[in-house]
């Protein structure tokens, strides 16, 4: 395994293929990000005339990369725990400001942050848990994100969970101690 400050690559050979796989610095949240084969050095020419079979695609040991990434990345993990600490205040902060001050902007802003923040985690359904970290229905933190959206705190990416906050949730975000 090598690595420097953007990420790491663990190296895998099979037969006449030497196969790099790299992820990025941080969590190690499923696969690698970018996969590469190349000839290896010492590789028969009559093997690397054939190209890469789809043989050689099936014996790469990916849940076993999977699992060396996990391991050799300790920092990705304390990066990862931090990261779920601070998704967990934020929440708490947007159910504290729903239940004193119902649906602000400083709210709103925040529901906005949360919901990316758990989106941007590759999490399967951020919503029903964003609801019960608000203790509101699905439905009802449905609308709220919806709202957000059209008051301009969130962007929306079609088909997919998520967006962008706006400058508009940045500034109030500012203002909140959370």
């Amino acid at each position: 395994m090598e690595g420097d400050e953007s990420g790491f690559e663990i190296t895998q050979q099979q037969g006449a293929w030497t196969i790099r796989l790299w992820w990025p610095s941080g969590p190690v949240t499923g696969g690698p990000q970018r996969v590469t084969i190349e000839t290896a050095e010492d590789a028969p020419a009559r093997d690397v005339a054939r190209g890469i079979s789809t043989t050689v695609l099936r014996r790469l040991d990916l849940p076993g990369a999977i699992k060396m990434a996990e391991e050799h990345a300790p920092k990705g993990q304390e990066v990862m725990q931090e990261l779920a600490r601070a998704i967990d205040r934020g929440a708490e902060t947007a159910g504290v400001l729903l239940e004193r001050d119902g649906v602000s902007d400083a709210y709103l802003a925040v529901l906005a942050s949360v919901y990316k923040a758990v989106s941007d985690t590759g999490a399967a359904a951020p919503v029903p848990w964003l609801a019960r970290r608000v203790n509101r229905s699905t439905e009802t933190v449905k609308g709220h994100l919806k709202q957000a959206r059209r008051d301009g705190y969130l962007t929306t990416v079609a088909g997919k969970a998520g967006g962008e906050l706006t400058d508009k949730a940045t500034e109030v975000l500012k203002r909140i101690a959370f």
